[in-house]
């Protein structure tokens, strides 16, 4: 007997299984389980992401706005010391200039003041050279002057012998002087 009541248990479940529709979830007598248990994941869903995987996103967030925010400042500091640099640059660049020029000019002016010298200098010595040369002329004059005179005085006896006719020098000389002076 006990296999009889077996294989019509089994025979009720055959029954029942074929009676009942082919999803169990669209089962209405299995919905309110099926609800719990969804509340129960969701519930559970909601703490492991708000106590777990919600902390470490927000970590990972904050550090990264927190990389961003110094990298941003340490750009602005480098900016500014770009712009302290270029500054800096710039000074020692007028300085140098204002250097330079401070430098030119003292040059300049040695240069002038040796110039000034050398020029005074050929100067002197053109001077000296000159009342030497004037010097030099005058005696030439002197001598040729004399020698001329001299000269007069000898051709003016020999024209006045030469025609034969006799002169004292003294008389000669004399006119020779009067002719000369003009």
């Amino acid at each position: 007997d006990a296999m009889a009541t077996e294989t019509t248990q089994a025979a009720g479940h055959a029954a029942e299984a074929a009676s009942a529709p082919g999803m169990p979830q669209l089962d209405f007598s299995t919905w309110g389980n099926q609800i719990f248990w969804l509340i129960v994941t969701l519930i559970a869903i909601y703490f492991i992401l708000s106590r777990i995987a919600l902390p470490r996103i927000s970590a990972v967030l904050a550090e990264r706005t927190g990389t961003i925010t110094n990298d941003i400042a340490a750009a602005e500091d480098l900016k500014q010391k770009a712009k302290d640099a270029e500054a800096a640059y710039e000074k020692a660049l007028a300085d140098a200039r204002v250097e330079a020029n401070r430098i030119v000019a003292e040059t300049r002016s040695e240069i002038q003041a040796d110039l000034d010298a050398a020029t005074a200098k050929a100067d002197a010595e053109i001077a000296a050279k000159t009342a030497e040369g004037e010097k030099a002329i005058a005696e030439i004059r002197a001598n040729a002057m004399e020698s001329v005179e001299t000269v007069a005085k000898d051709t003016a006896q020999a024209i006045v012998s030469g025609l034969g006719f006799s002169a004292e020098a003294a008389s000669v000389d004399k006119a020779v002087a009067d002719r000369m002076k003009g």
